[in-house]
């Protein structure tokens, strides 16, 4: 089988990663792949979100099935393009991926199809937000409705802070468009929990849960990120709860895509804030897309071929046989090392040296560039050091026992990933 897998990040390096070792995965494309993905296929210079030239590239290969991996371009309705073509691919059609795409429109799901969720206000305006802000005071989440890169959402805990993030979203247009409006949500309390599930639109298979790190900070200090790191799976989805969340949030989830002429087909992120204290799940938000950095110790547990999987659902024939995913024993754990200043501006082009002397873990590559003898960062998240263990104590002991290891000018790292775990 020829594969071709859209993308270039940490996330898209794990997918490159575990596709490579399916039997049946007889080529890998990676468009555009990073300069760590080499060895795992072969790299083609075209921009994942450059629809039209990916759909020329797979026509000419003969590729067999495509498999998406960041959200802009099925947002931007890569999979309608490749499916006009007949050709098989991995992912949401466009009007599905408005599930990410549009922060109100999946609020407006949610609130349709009673699926639980944080109370809102849609926003249109800056001086709408900020007559909003005077009925709707801090503690808040104020979040800019399109894509922003995992960056869009502000915990505001005083009135201070929300105006701040007005002013990133309104006065700095940090955002562009993403930002043009925004919603208002109340503040929830508990602990997160990313639940990935992988669906043809009818057949549901849940996979581990995972738990993300957003703030750049220990102790969830500091500006959201993209994510610093993340651990599998994560306790606080107990059986009990993962019932729940199927019973009340997926299921319902993929009815109404489906009633609302929609159907959803690919891998469905679901970001939950589980209160235990009050009994309580509520959906923070909805991804269609794997995430990152969940995605790189998701796939490292992994036992299971994942090619077999993506293939069905891209052809709409997910067998509930397959439904019983195996996972290796124990936990894993990845942790982000980052450029200074990231979230902010940041330097790049700093030269990387020790991923030789990693033993036991694997740097899955996010922000690089060169070749994998001189490599260089050149984002603000750079690599996952990610790694297995028998248990989540022994998997964070291998990662911060050799991330160190692995070193360029003014990188860092949180200390903490794994420790609401234990």
């Amino acid at each position: 089988m020829k594969i071709l897998l859209v993308g270039g990040g940490g996330r898209e390096h794990a997918l490159a990663w575990k596709i490579s070792q399916s039997p049946l995965c007889d080529k890998l494309y990676i468009a555009p792949g990073n300069a760590m993905m080499k060895d795992l296929g072969e790299c083609v210079a075209i921009p994942a979100d450059d629809c039209v030239a990916l759909k020329y590239f797979a026509k000419k290969e003969d590729i067999d099935l495509t498999i998406v991996g960041p959200e802009v371009p099925l947002v931007e309705g890569i999979v309608n393009i490749f499916e006009a073509e007949k050709m098989k691919i991995f992912g949401p059609r466009r009007a599905a991926a408005q599930l990410e795409g549009s922060k109100i429109y999946s609020k407006e799901i949610m609130k349709k199809y009673h699926i639980p969720t944080a109370k809102f206000q849609v926003v249109q305006s800056y001086d709408q937000a900020k007559e909003t802000l005077e009925v709707f005071p801090a503690p808040v989440v104020i979040k800019a409705d399109g894509l922003a890169e995992g960056k869009g959402a502000f915990v505001c805990k005083t009135d201070e802070e929300a105006k701040e993030a007005l002013r990133i979203i309104y006065s700095e247009k940090r955002f562009g468009e993403a930002g043009a409006r925004c919603i208002f949500e109340s503040f929830l309390s508990g602990e997160e929990a990313s639940l990935f599930i992988l669906t043809d639109g009818n057949t549901i298979i849940p996979m581990l849960a995972a738990q993300d790190h957003k703030a750049v900070g220990d102790g969830d200090t500091g500006p959201n990120t993209g994510g610093m790191g993340s651990y599998a799976p994560a306790p606080i989805m107990t059986p009990e709860t993962l019932d729940r969340v199927l019973e009340e949030i997926v299921v319902p989830t993929i009815h109404a895509m489906n009633e609302e002429g929609t159907p959803y087909k690919g891998l469905l992120y679901v970001g939950l804030m589980i209160d235990n204290e009050n009994d309580e799940i509520n959906v923070v938000e909805y991804n269609c897309r794997f995430g990152d950095p969940e995605t790189q110790p998701l796939m490292m547990l992994l036992k299971s071929d994942i090619v077999p999987i993506f293939d069905a659902i891209a052809g709409g024939e997910l067998d509930e046989s397959m439904e019983g995913l195996e996972w290796h024993d124990g936990a894993a754990i990845g942790v982000v090392l980052a450029s200074a200043g990231y979230p902010g501006s940041y330097e790049k082009g700093k030269t990387i040296t020790g991923l030789d002397d990693l033993e036991s873990t694997v740097a899955f590559a996010a922000g690089v560039q060169g070749s994998p003898s001189g490599l260089k960062s050149s984002g603000g998240r750079v690599l996952c050091v990610t790694g297995m263990g028998e248990d989540l104590n022994g998997a964070r002991e291998k990662v911060y026992g050799e991330i160190d290891r692995v070193k360029f000018e003014g990188a860092f790292y949180r200390k903490d990933i794994g420790d609401k775990g234990l």
